[in-house]
């Protein structure tokens, strides 16, 4: 019996030793497990942190516009930002001044706005009222319209190169 005593303890010390490589291994893929259930960003949103005033705007009609050319673009920006080597906030206008520069011409919606009776107004919308109130000073014949025709003092005096004209 001491034999099968000896081979049932070398049989138990190899079970054990293969327990030891499992438990070993699952706490193995269990680290792997918890460093890529670390939230992986994506480069879109690195990129995003990194931009400042109206980036994101531009970077949506670049998106919209150019999607392939873009995609690149966001790449190697990501790339340049995990490297260090960009450390500021991308404004819009630089992010679009650098689409420019690589010949990407992204269009951005502009307005022009001005202040009328202390409101801002789109300029369209200044220039549709005062072709409205045009039109009513015309169909109305009892107000005149205020538009004066100045002759210049060269055409009234075409010999007299003297006189000149200010502005």
């Amino acid at each position: 019996m001491s034999e099968e005593d000896k081979e049932l303890e070398l049989l138990k010390a190899k079970r054990m030793l293969e327990m030891q490589k499992n438990i070993s291994h699952r706490q193995k893929t269990e680290e792997v497990k918890t460093e890529t259930k670390k939230p992986q960003i994506s480069l879109r949103d690195l990129v995003v942190k990194q931009l400042g005033y109206r980036g994101v705007e531009v970077l949506q009609n670049a998106e919209a516009q150019f999607p392939e050319e873009s995609k690149v673009v966001i790449e190697k920006l990501a790339e340049l930002i995990r490297g260090g080597e960009v450390s500021e906030i991308i404004d819009g206008g630089k992010l679009l001044t650098l689409f420019r520069s690589l010949g990407i011409r992204v269009r951005m919606q502009t307005t022009i706005n001005v202040e009328q009776d202390g409101k801002l107004v789109s300029w369209s919308d200044k220039l549709k009222g005062d072709m409205k109130t045009e039109s009513e000073k015309s169909s109305n014949p009892d107000i005149e319209p205020s538009t004066e025709y100045v002759e210049s003092s060269k055409q009234s005096n075409p010999g007299n190169t003297s006189d000149t004209e200010h502005f």
